[in-house]
């Protein structure tokens, strides 16, 4: 069969884009075709031969413009491409089935803007392309990260439960397979000319404010002075144009201390090495960087509104900030796990990741994904 993967953009360390790309080689592996339709490729290429990828063009001033463009050159594209199933990673019209990454934007935008807000034309986009996956009268099946934000959909468009489908979390074990913890940690302080005896706060992320950076400077900063002087921060991650992490980090007099890495190929290296990762998003629906650090067995610090802090809170590897946010509560999290021994999280994580890995499946994405291909070609 040939699938058909709609997605904005990919870059290096996204999350989404390394969902994707690990749902299309299971489906290739799995015998069928998969073309990617995006406008803008970052980083590698996919290596097996049934994957393809084509860039579309994109034209407009304004985001939710080039997005509208995109979507208009993707849906002509499939028109002509005969494909028996198209899988969105983003939202739009005319999807068989959604991998659910984002919050539900209408439920945000009210949150946080009044009533001007929804007059916009970006609002009125984006809750248009939101509505065509969730809306009541869609047939897209969704693909769901985490339980909790089915609710919220359904407040806002009533979605049926049976177009639900909850997927167990990723456990990327293959990533960190062969490396060494101590070998990698000396690896991670000769990549950025740091003392072995450094002290380091990782944070992984391509959106500086939606993730916390911001949070994590200030708990650098907070550090008591003979801590806070042997201590890094190092931000892997392509941050938006506007991102004030140099501003931030000047601001509090750690800017020598906070290295923006962009994005990298030697992350599950640099977990292994790392002292904790500090993950205080405002927003995060799943969080697949938290799984990843527990596989490193690397103590995190996650605020409790992200999909995946359960599992943190669940495996006692770390710290869950609860809500509202607290900076206080960061920079004593901080504290605590950059100066007291941390085998008690490394053997909790260890033991927590095996029955993650025992209870899920590798491939549960695609084999619903031919699943319901297969059914559509019947029908």
């Amino acid at each position: 069969m040939r699938f058909a993967f709609l997605i904005f953009k990919v870059f290096p360390y996204g999350g989404v884009q390394r969902d994707m790309l690990r749902i299309a080689n299971n489906l290739a592996q799995a015998g069928h075709e998969i073309t990617i339709l995006t406008g803008e490729w970052r980083g590698d290429t996919p290596t097996h031969a049934s994957i393809k990828h084509q860039i579309l063009p994109t034209c407009g001033w304004l985001n939710h413009q080039r997005h509208q463009y995109l979507i208009r050159a993707m849906l002509s594209e499939v028109k002509n491409g005969q494909f028996d199933y198209v899988v969105g990673f983003n939202r739009m019209a005319n999807l068989d089935a959604y991998f659910a990454a984002d919050p539900c934007y209408v439920a945000k935008a009210q949150a946080a803007h009044g009533s001007w807000y929804r007059s916009m034309p970006r609002y009125r986009f984006f809750a248009q392309t939101e509505n065509a996956v969730f809306g009541a009268n869609s047939k897209t099946q969704i693909l769901l990260l985490t339980k909790s934000d089915q609710a919220v959909f359904q407040a806002y468009y009533h979605t049926s439960d049976a177009r639900f489908h909850l997927l167990p979390p990723h456990v990327p074990t293959e990533k960190f397979a062969g490396l060494d913890a101590q070998t990698c940690r000396q690896y991670l302080r000769d990549a950025f000319a740091l003392p072995m005896d450094a002290k380091v706060i990782l944070t992984v992320g391509s959106a500086y404010d939606r993730k916390g950076v911001d949070r994590a400077i200030q708990g650098l900063a907070s550090l008591t002075a003979s801590l806070r002087d042997n201590t890094w921060l190092i931000a892997v991650g392509e941050h938006e144009s506007s991102s004030e992490f140099k501003a931030d980090a000047k601001k509090l007099g750690v800017l020598n201390r906070c290295l923006e890495v962009g994005g990298r190929a030697d992350v599950a290296k640099l977990m292994l090495g790392a002292d904790v990762l500090a993950h205080p998003a405002r927003a995060e629906l799943a969080g697949i960087v938290i799984i990843e650090a527990l596989v490193a067995q690397l103590p995190v610090i996650v605020t409790a509104v992200c999909g995946y802090a359960s599992h943190i809170q669940a495996a006692n590897a770390g710290a869950v900030l609860p809500e509202p946010y607290n900076q206080a509560d960061f920079n004593y999290a901080l504290q605590q796990l950059l100066t007291q021994d941390n085998a008690t999280f490394k053997n909790s994580a260890r033991h927590y990741v095996q029955t993650l890995t025992q209870s899920g499946s590798e491939a549960t994405e695609a084999s619903l994904l031919i699943e319901w291909a297969s059914s559509k070609q019947v029908g």
